[in-house]
């Protein structure tokens, strides 16, 4: 069939090289396709190549593969005699007979691991990554699509799972990044030693990788894989514990192609570390659905930002023993073209952990600083006390990006912005919640801690954090006239913030007889909707007029006496009126 010279080319050549029959059984194979499939050369004569081939990750039909014509090429895993598999280049050459038919067929096939190792763009660049050796998103796009073809055809199952290194970034930081690197290289080898030998891994971004599972996954499966890959790391001295969240798309339940299942699966990623991390969760078409209302709704707000559709409303703060208004609260509102004016609770919780949130931070403490310089200049000196998310607090750049939006307000005295958190801002990350604030405090900001009380550790809040007001929950001080409960809440957080020697105030201060019981308990400021509720800065001045007149609260002063460092106020004998 083959001159002297062209047989000594054919079984001389680099590539691994097949001639077959019509039917598909071997003629001839080459020394490197003996080599590759990890056969002896004499036993290869006379097989169908799809025996060679069945255990790959293509389901080869090869008359299907050509019908277009003569000539086709494509990239598959190729899975050798002894069940390792490796990715290749297929090509695949029909040579006809007199009379059109198909005669005999040519195939070569490439290692692309090989071309890799040896430094040649193709393989390193194009379909691989440098750090680990693993395919990267280019190659895994080509083999997700040849999976789900292989298992339309035979009914089966896949599972696509995407894994994100939880918290890797300060990992880096903290340790630099050639112990990143390393992190990342010994997890890539301790996920290749987990799965099967026709599974595929690949590494598709900085610290997330992708992992094809041939046979799907069930619960029990993919919560063994999280305790596996958690296990201790060892990095020059160093031991790490790492964890990931893991997002899974799983076909065919999720009959869609191979870019929109990983992008399903990138997606479930990330509701797993909303969920908290070293967890996973599995995509659905309802979130699909939700998370594209969800995006929309997002873009709509960042627009409204772009587009100055947001407003602050102020909240007064009076000192209750003398009647005093010692500050307002800034609160955002939203004036949506269809809804009208959305208070936060309508669309905070919509941007939560985005990066929306350090965006509506910065407009908020623009334009609370831009309203306080145009307070000063009518002769009106209140502080404003403005709300930080806690990913805006935690933010690398938050002091630096603080300190040139105060230098753009010269007039504004930087002790008129104060800047509340949450109580549960600092659990996640206590020292990076103190460096950031006393930072802060050296620029002459003060803090609060707002909703105090609703936290699993404020007594060690108390302690630690370095505020200057504490602010009790409206959620306990509302009801504390009528539910036991709340009121043992309040009388708790009021001893402690006075033993500790903090200023507090209370929220949800609706009507005179709350002033009357928390100064007798020995809080002393107060705001809410009994004093006033939240108002444009435009009706301030109308407000402060009128506030003067309001003698009921004036006559605080007359019946409770200021607390003292040894104990809660004394309630004079006169008898209150409202």
């Amino acid at each position: 069939m083959m001159t002297t010279l062209m047989q000594e080319a054919f079984h001389q050549a680099g590539e691994a090289m097949v001639i077959a029959d019509a039917g598909f059984k071997v003629l001839a194979a080459n020394d490197a396709f003996a080599e590759l499939a990890r056969v002896e050369p004499a036993q290869v004569q006379g097989l169908c190549i799809r025996e060679l081939l069945d255990e790959s990750r293509l389901a080869m039909d090869f008359c299907e593969m050509l019908r277009g014509g003569d000539h086709v090429k494509a990239e598959l895993m190729f899975r050798n005699r002894m069940g390792q598999s490796a990715p290749v280049l297929l090509s695949l050459s029909c040579i006809r007979d007199a009379d059109g038919g198909r005669d005999h067929y040519l195939m070569v096939l490439s290692d692309l691991m090989a071309l890799a190792s040896s430094g040649r763009k193709v393989g390193r660049e194009v379909y691989f990554d440098a750090l680990t050796g693993l395919p990267n998103r280019e190659l895994l796009g080509q083999l997700l699509n040849e999976s789900i073809e292989h298992a339309k055809r035979r009914g089966a199952q896949l599972a696509l799972c995407v894994l994100d290194v939880d918290h890797f970034k300060a990992i880096n930081d903290s340790h630099g990044q050639e112990i990143g690197d390393q992190l990342i290289t010994q997890l890539a080898h301790r996920i290749s030693h987990l799965v099967q030998g026709d599974d595929i891994l690949a590494r598709i971004g900085g610290d997330e990788f992708a992992l094809l599972l041939q046979q799907g996954a069930d619960k029990e499966t993919l919560t063994w894989l999280l305790n596996s890959i958690s296990a201790p790391l060892f990095l020059k001295g160093a031991t790490l514990r790492v964890t990931v969240s893991l997002g899974v798309a799983l076909y065919p339940q999720d009959n869609v192609d191979g870019d929109v299942l990983l992008r399903h699966a990138t997606q479930a990623m990330h509701r797993a570390k909303q969920q908290g991390r070293n967890n996973f969760h599995v995509f659905d078409s309802r979130f699909d659905r939700e998370l594209q209302a969800r995006e929309e709704q997002r873009r709509r707000f960042r627009q409204a930002i772009t587009d100055n559709k947001l407003c602050l409303h102020y909240q007064p703060q009076v000192d209750m023993f003398d009647g005093r208004v010692i500050g307002l609260e800034a609160l955002v509102r939203w004036q949506h073209p269809e809804k009208g004016l959305l208070l936060p609770g309508a669309f905070l919780p919509l941007i939560e952990g985005s990066s929306l949130d350090d965006l509506l931070g910065e407009w908020v403490l623009e334009a609370a600083l831009r309203q306080l310089q145009a307070w000063g200049r009518e002769g009106l000196e209140l502080p404003v006390n403005v709300n930080i998310s806690p990913t805006h607090l935690l933010s690398d750049d938050f002091v630096e990006r603080l300190s040139l939006m105060l230098s753009r307000y010269p007039e504004v005295p930087v002790t008129r912005l104060k800047l509340e958190i949450l109580e549960s801002t600092a659990l996640g990350d206590l020292p990076a919640a103190l460096e950031t604030m006393r930072r802060c405090q050296a620029l002459g900001i003060d803090f609060a801690i707002d909703d105090f009380g609703t936290g699993y550790s404020s007594l060690t809040h108390m302690r630690q954090l370095p505020v200057d007001l504490i602010k009790i929950d409206q959620s306990f001080v509302r009801d504390m006239l009528d539910d036991p409960g709340d009121l043992a809440i309040v009388e708790s957080v009021i001893f402690m913030a006075n033993r500790f020697q903090r200023p507090m105030l209370a929220e949800g201060v609706e009507t005179i007889e709350h002033a009357r019981r928390l100064l007798a308990l020995g809080c002393g400021q107060a705001q809410g909707y009994g004093i006033a509720k939240p108002m444009p800065s435009s009706d301030l001045p109308g407000w402060l007029t009128e506030w003067a007149g309001q003698h009921e609260w004036t006559a605080l002063a007359m019946q409770v006496t200021p607390p003292s460092a040894e104990g809660p106020p004394r309630t004079r004998a006169c008898r209150l009126t409202s």
